[in-house]
């Protein structure tokens, strides 16, 4: 007895479009591409968006996209505060300190960047990861319709918050080490009495507050030297505390105005407790924990996922 099946017979038949009823969209017919996922880190500068995104890319496979507008650029790294080698734990970085210093990269500019790092992550198998504290680089790559990011990919999106009265001890003191590890020689360096601080990596917070010091401080005695640059620091603490301030009021527009599903990780236990074993337990508790339950759900729809390797959670705890 013949036991083969003719595969013929096994096809469905297709419907005509003259079956079609009119009021029907035909294009639903029409097989769609599975979209690609990404995952979107949003916080105000100073809540840890950058050593999750490490935290999560370091249990998963997944490559990260700076979306930092003066990251961006090359040099500054202690005005920016960059991630250093070390704190990038082997994580693949895009986008951060590879655009000239004096470049007029614009919204636009980053959108076609971005979506092509993006589009060469997922193309290799790996999971992007976008983060950084400009709201509105990220809005205009996941809302242009010029780009298709939605129709191509579906997001994650997850808000690093703290409150902000915490936050704005903690942007003072994280100015305060940024000075001791060099801000101030740093300016000095690419100091210019010409300097356009309207475009490149001179918008930064930390170098227009600066430029009066600079200008002046071979004039002055110690004593006036040194009050002008307490003021300098305090103008920068201040402008730091402000924008922290906008860029909540952004992820709030995004979230209740824009409908974005934003997932909130509440993080101001973890400065409060001022760096230490306590802090570091309390961030895997209240943000590295619920933070890799969504992703893991997220990315392949289930809440288990491999643990840090030890050498690798002791770098990214350190």
């Amino acid at each position: 007895m013949n036991m083969s099946i003719s595969m013929v017979t096994c096809k469905p038949a297709m419907p005509s479009l003259k079956d079609v009823p009119r009021q029907l969209d035909i294009s639903i017919l029409i097989p769609r591409r599975r979209r690609e996922k990404v995952v979107v880190i949003l916080g105000a500068t100073g809540t840890g968006k950058s050593r999750l995104s490490i935290d999560i890319a370091s249990r998963f496979p997944a490559e990260i996209v700076n979306s930092d507008k003066m990251q961006v650029y090359e040099g500054l790294d202690v005005v920016t505060n960059k991630v250093t080698e070390e704190e990038k734990c082997g994580v693949p970085h895009h986008l951060l300190g590879n655009i000239c210093p004096d470049a007029d990269f614009t919204t636009e500019d980053f959108c076609c960047l971005a979506s092509l790092a993006v589009d060469s992550i997922s193309a290799r198998g790996q999971h992007p990861i976008i983060v950084g504290g400009s709201n509105s680089y990220v809005e205009a790559l996941v809302n242009d319709p010029s780009f298709h990011f939605r129709s191509r990919y579906e997001c994650c999106f997850l808000w690093v918050d703290v409150a902000m009265p915490v936050l704005h001890s903690f942007v003072s003191e994280r100015v305060d080490r940024m000075v001791e590890k060099g801000l101030i020689e740093e300016v000095g360096k690419v100091f210019d009495p010409d300097a356009d601080y309207s475009r490149g990596v001179k918008r930064a917070i930390g170098v227009p507050e600066l430029d009066l010091y600079f200008r002046t401080e071979k004039f002055l005695d110690e004593s006036n030297r040194k009050r002008l640059l307490e003021d300098a620091i305090a103008e920068i603490k201040y402008n730091t505390c402000k924008l922290a301030c906008r860029q909540l009021e952004k992820i709030h527009r995004l979230r209740n105005f824009k409908r974005w599903n934003v997932h909130r990780l509440d993080a101001t236990q973890v400065f409060q407790r001022q760096g230490g074993a306590e802090a570091d337990e309390a961030w895997r508790k209240l943000v590295i924990e619920p933070s890799t339950k969504i992703v893991a759900e997220f990315l392949y729809g289930a809440t288990k996922y491999p643990p840090l390797p030890r050498a690798l959670a002791a770098a990214v705890a350190g």
